[in-house]
C-alpha cells in the first residue's frame, strides 16, 4: 500500500531533532515536482491494473487462486526487463527513459484488454509492467537528485499521493468489471488516456542537474556501488514485499469470496480504508526529513503489516479499522524507506542500484504470492497465511534499524563522497528559495 489519530514520539540524536515543516522549494524544484507527479499516474495505473482485475479475468478464463498467484509472480519476474533499461538511464539520462516509458507503459498495458487467454494477458503485463516500474524508479531518482537535503522524503510523500491517484482511477474503474463476463477488458483500454500526460512530460521535463554535471565529468568509472548498502537494502525489499505483494493481490479475492463483497463494495472498502493513508504519507515525509528515517521505518512498517493481517482475520468494523490503521502506518513508513533507495548510491549508478532493489522486492513478492496461493489452495485461512507472511516485514524492520545509516539533513554528496563534483555550489543552489 488508519484510525482517528496517531501520535508517536520519536527520540533521535540532537543532530536531527528539528520540528517538521513544509520545505521551501525553488521554482525549478516546484516545476519538476508537479511534472513527476503527473508521471506517477500512468506508472501506478499500469502497476495496479493487473492486481485489481486479476480476480475477474481469472473467473473469465477459469483460473484458480494458485494460477492467479503464479501469473502475478510471472509478471513480477518481468522486472528483469527493467534492469538493462534502468542501467541505460545512468548512461543516457533520466529524461529520455522517462519519456520512453511514459508512452510505452500505457500502450503495452492496454493490449491486455485484447488478450484471448490468461496466458496472453500475463504476457502483455509482463512486458508493460516493467516499463511502469522503470518509470517509477526514475521518478524517485529525479526527485532525489533535484530536491534539497531538507525535502527529499517530503517530495517522495507528495509523489506517493500523486501515485495514489493512478491507483484510485484503476480502482474506481473496477465496477466496470461487473457489467459482464468480459467487461474487465474496458479497464485495460483506459490505459490509453495517459498518453496525454506523456506528451506533457516530453515537452516540459528537464534532465537533472546532478546527472548532467557528473556525466560531463565522466565519473562513471571512478565511482562505484557500495555492495554492503545494496545487499542490506535488497534484503529489506525482499522480506518486506513478501507480505505486501500477497496482501494486495489477494485482498480483493478475500473480500469477494470470503466476505461476499461486490465490486462496488470492494471499491468503497478500498477507498475508505486506503484514502486516510495519505495522512500517514504527509506526516511520514515531514518526520523523515526533520527527525530522521531509520527509527520511523523500523517501527511503522512492521506495525502496519501486523494491522493489515488482522484485516484478513476479522470482519465488520474490526476489519475496516484494522485496514485503516495499517494503511496509515505503512504510509508513515513509505517516504522514509523509499528515499533510501536513491540516497545511498552515486549518481551514475543510482538508477541501476535502485532497479536492483526493485528487483529484489519483486522477488520477495513472487515468493509471497506463490506461497500464499499454494497454502490457500490447501484450505489454510487467509488469516493464517498472512500471519506467517508478516514475519517478512518484522525482519525488514529489524534490518533497517540495525544496518541502515541515518541520512536526514545530509546532502547526497556527503552520503556518497566519491560523487563530489563542486558539491558546495550544487548544495547552495538547491537550498535557495525562489
Amino acid at each position: 500500500m488508519r484510525g482517528d489519530s496517531l501520535f508517536i514520539t520519536f527520540q533521535y540524536a540532537p543532530a536531527v531533532s528539528r520540528k517538521p515543516r513544509t520545505p521551501v522549494l525553488t521554482a525549478r524544484q516546484r516545476t519538476i515536482l508537479w511534472l513527476l507527479a503527473l508521471a506517477c499516474v500512468p506508472a501506478t495505473y499500469a502497476n495496479t491494473l493487473f492486481t485489481q482485475t486479476v480476480a475477474y479475468a481469472a473467473e473469465d478464463f477459469g483460473i484458480s487462486e494458485q494460477g492467479q498467484g503464479i501469473g502475478a509472480a510471472i509478471i513480477r519476474w518481468g522486472v528483469l526487463i527493467s534492469l538493462p533499461l534502468a542501467a541505460l538511464a545512468d548512461r543516457i539520462g533520466r529524461r529520455k527513459l522517462i519519456i520512453f516509458c511514459a508512452f510505452g507503459a500505457p500502450i503495452i498495458t492496454a493490449l491486455g484488454g485484447l488478450a484471448p487467454s490468461f496466458t496472453i494477458l500475463v504476457a502483455t503485463q509482463t512486458l508493460g509492467r516493467p516499463l511502469a516500474l522503470v518509470l517509477t524508479i526514475l521518478i524517485g531518482i529525479v526527485a532525489t537528485e533535484e530536491m534539497s537535503s531538507e525535502s527529499r522524503a517530503w517530495a517522495i510523500s507528495v509523489l506517493a499521493l500523486a501515485a495514489g491517484f493512478g491507483a484510485a482511477v484503476a480502482l474506481g474503474a473496477l465496477p466496470l468489471a461487473d457489467l459482464g463476463r468480459e467487461s474487465w477488458r474496458f479497464i485495460y483500454a483506459l490505459s490509453l488516456i495517459w498518453l496525454v500526460l506523456a506528451v506533457i512530460l516530453q515537452r516540459r521535463l528537464p534532465e537533472t542537474t546532478r546527472f548532467i554535471e557528473r556525466h560531463d565529468k565522466q565519473l562513471e568509472t571512478t565511482t562505484h556501488i557500495d555492495r554492503s548498502r545494496l545487499f542490506t537494502q535488497s534484503l529489506v525489499a525482499i522480506f518486506g514485499n513478501i507480505f505486501i505483494a500477497a496482501s494486495s493481490v489477494f485482498q480483493i479475492r478475500y473480500l469477494r469470496d470470503v466476505r461476499d463483497y461486490s465490486a462496488i463494495d470492494i471499491t468503497a472498502f478500498t477507498l475508505v480504508t486506503g484514502t486516510p493513508a495519505s495522512i500517514g504519507l504527509l506526516i511520514g515525509g515531514r518526520v523523515a526529513d526533520s527527525r530522521g528515517r531509520r527509527l520511523l521505518s523500523a517501527i511503522t512498517f512492521p506495525l502496519g503489516a501486523i494491522l493489515l493481517t488482522l484485516a484478513f482475520s476479522t470482519s465488520g468494523q474490526s476489519m475496516w479499522l484494522a485496514s485503516l490503521s495499517g494503511g496509515i502506518c505503512l504510509g508513515l513508513a513509505y517516504p522514509a524507506m523509499a528515499v533510501y533507495r536513491g540516497e545511498m548510491f552515486p549518481t551514475l549508478h543510482r538508477s541501476f542500484a535502485s532497479s536492483v532493489i526493485m528487483t529484489a522486492s519483486l522477488i520477495g513478492g513472487s515468493v509471497g504470492l506463490i506461497g500464499a496461493g499454494v497454502f490457500l489452495n490447501r484450505d489454510f485461512s487467509y488469516g493464517q497465511v498472512m500471519a506467517w507472511l508478516t514475519l517478512g516485514p518484522i525482519i525488514a524492520g529489524v534490518l533497517v534499524y540495525t544496518t541502515f545509516p541515518e541520512s536526514a539533513h545530509r546532502e547526497l554528496e556527503e552520503l556518497n563522497p566519491q560523487d563530489v563534483v563542486d558539491s558546495a555550489s550544487t548544495g547552495a543552489k538547491d537550498s535557495q528559495p525562489n
